[in-house]
Order: structure tokens, then C-alpha cells, then sequence
């Protein structure tokens, strides 16, 4: 494990039942602190998640048959997405006031259901950064079946 569930709270503003990041596993890339998100584009990000099933989601999808919305998937490869940018930042993350948004999902597919109990493997590779906006190739795995995947675009502003 590289991140910690506590360094994931540290970077990320989002809070249970709304923070689907674990740990993060790895970040490819240069071993140094980067200047330019140009130097992003390449970088991978593996993540992981387990989905617990008393959470909050299935009291509502579905009763019965609880099944993993494909919106908390895709919100799933954006918060790996966004540790892409760690390389820009010194840990331990302290007062850090990065604001991100989601701008485009594309080419989301949903392979296989998402069930309770499931271990999930999130990977995000960024295609493209220009400026403040990337784009990235995302999947989700469990035992290493493709669950789902999608292309994200997300914008960065600190």
C-alpha cells in the first residue's frame, strides 16, 4: 500500500458514504515531484475498495438484489483519477485545497454486477492533460474480471 485510508482523507474532500478509495496501491510515473501536468500524461493509479454491504446504497439498489449503481462506479474511477496529481504535492497531504469536478463521462460500459462483499481493484491511466483538464482511461476489476469501465474528464483547480 502506498495511501493509507488517513492520507486518502488528507487528499480527497469527499467523506463516507461518499469516499470510495481504500488505499491507493500505486502510482507509476516519475519518482520525483513534477512541475508541468504534461509530465501526467502516461501516469497510472491503482486503487482499492472493498464495498461493504451494510452500505448506505443498497438499502435502495435494489432491496433483495443489491446491486452497485453504475454513477458510484464511475465516482469510483474518478476519485482513483484524481491521484494522478499527487505528483505534483509532497506527503503527507496537509492543507490541501484541491478542487476537482467531474466534466464528461464517455464510453461507459458495465460488464459484470457489483455486489456486496466484493474487493475492488480501480485503475485509472491519464491519457491527456492539458492545463487544468485531463483525460483518463478507467476500469474497474474484481479477481481480476473487468466489471466496468468508462473514459473520464475531469478539471483541477488548487
Amino acid at each position: 500500500m502506498l495511501i493509507d485510508k488517513e492520507q486518502v482523507k488528507a487528499f480527497l474532500p469527499h467523506r463516507d458514504p461518499f469516499l470510495f478509495i481504500d488505499s491507493v496501491e500505486s502510482i507509476s510515473g516519475p519518482s520525483d515531484l513534477v512541475k508541468d501536468t504534461k509530465e501526467l500524461e502516461g501516469v497510472e493509479v491503482k486503487t482499492k475498495y472493498y464495498i461493504d454491504k451494510d452500505h448506505p446504497v443498497f438499502k435502495g439498489h435494489f432491496p433483495g438484489n443489491p446491486i452497485l449503481p453504475g454513477v458510484i462506479q464511475v465516482e469510483m474511477m474518478a476519485q482513483t483519477a484524481g491521484f494522478t496529481i499527487t505528483k505534483l504535492y509532497s506527503m503527507p497531504f496537509k492543507d490541501i485545497d484541491l478542487k476537482m469536478a467531474l466534466l464528461k463521462v464517455e464510453n461507459a460500459k458495465f460488464r459484470r454486477p457489483i455486489t456486496p462483499d466484493m474487493e475492488l481493484d480501480i485503475v485509472s491511466i491519464c491519457r491527456k492533460f492539458k492545463k487544468k483538464i485531463a483525460v483518463y482511461d478507467c476500469q474497474i476489476f474484481h479477481q481480476g474480471n473487468l466489471m466496468s469501465e468508462a473514459s473520464v474528464l475531469a478539471s483541477f483547480d488548487d
